[in-house]
Formats: C-alpha cells, sequence, structure tokens
C-alpha cells in the first residue's frame, strides 16, 4: 500500500462524511473536505505517526465566480520523508467566505492565509494578524477575485493614433 493509500484510507476512517470525495488528476490527489472539519484533517495528517505530513507547501484559492461555492482553497502539503505530496480542498460560499484559521497547525498558514484574504476576500476566524499584505491597507476589493474590475487602456495603432494621443497626460508647457 502506497503512502497515498494509507492516507487516504485514514481520512475515511477517522473523518467519515466529511471528506466529500477523493480525486486523483495526473498523479495528484486531493481530498475535497467540508470546511467545518478542515483544521481537524490538516492536524491529523501533521500528527499521525505514520502519516506525517508536517509541511504546508502552499495554500491558495481560486475563485469560480458565477458558480457556487464560489471560491475552493488549497492546502498543498508535503511528507518530507517520501517525499509525498497531498492536497486537501474545501469549498466556500461567496456569502460566507470565511474559514478556521490553520496558524493553530502550521505556523507559515499565517504569511498564506493573509495573501488569499488580501487577493480574494476569504477570511480566516483565529488568525494572529489577518490584514492586507500585498496591495495598499487602503485598496478597494480583492484583485484576484473573477468579478475585480479591470482596468484598461486601449492599444495604439495607425489608425486610432490621433484619438490615443489626445487622451495621453502629458506635461503642460
Amino acid at each position: 500500500m502506497t503512502h497515498i493509500e494509507k492516507t487516504v484510507t485514514a481520512l475515511k476512517e477517522k473523518f467519515g462524511d466529511a471528506i466529500e470525495q477523493v480525486a486523483v488528476f495526473r498523479g495528484e490527489t486531493t481530498a475535497w473536505v467540508k470546511k467545518e472539519v478542515v483544521v481537524e484533517v490538516l492536524r491529523f495528517l501533521k500528527e499521525a505517526p505514520d502519516l506525517r505530513y508536517t509541511f504546508l507547501a502552499d495554500l491558495t484559492a481560486y475563485d469560480d465566480w458565477p458558480e457556487e461555492p464560489r471560491f475552493k482553497v488549497a492546502y498543498q502539503l508535503r511528507e518530507m520523508t517520501g517525499p509525498v505530496n497531498f492536497r486537501v480542498t474545501c469549498a466556500v460560499h461567496g456569502d460566507d467566505a470565511e474559514l478556521p484559521t490553520a496558524t493553530g497547525v502550521h505556523l507559515n498558514a499565517n504569511w498564506h492565509e493573509r495573501e488569499v484574504f488580501d487577493m480574494f476576500g476569504i477570511k480566516f476566524a483565529g488568525h494572529p494578524d489577518l490584514r492586507r499584505i500585498l496591495m495598499p491597507a487602503d485598496w478597494g476589493g480583492h484583485p484576484l477575485r473573477k468579478d475585480y474590475p479591470l482596468g484598461y487602456e486601449e492599444v495604439e495603432f495607425t489608425f486610432n493614433f490621433d484619438e490615443i494621443e489626445k487622451k495621453k497626460p502629458y506635461a503642460k508647457e
């Protein structure tokens, strides 16, 4: 039995219906879990002596707008002696974009959660310092949301040169 198979079996035995599905795509295994138990799952994967996923390599999100649940939050874990990668993912609704913080399990989740908050607006309940990390503190909105307004600058060509030149903010003489 491979380490991944042991992991999936242990998760299903321990958490039962809270494990919504396990998907394998291009050799990468993802366990989809309910958001209410995501921290417990992460703690179990880290502390179980026969699993030892001790390193949170990444924590990110993506936006499936306009579908609901809108956001998917993915925790990329690594068992260092194998090495073996395993992903834990949970779905978060757009109108209730909040998860419990994983900083009590993985200290480096602090920075990852701040980035996800900054870029997507997903809050992490109990986070010790949840504030923007990439954008200025007074920035409006969350740039990686699919409904975030995009800036646009028209491309200059020979047919529209004069029109665009009028809009350019040259210094006044």
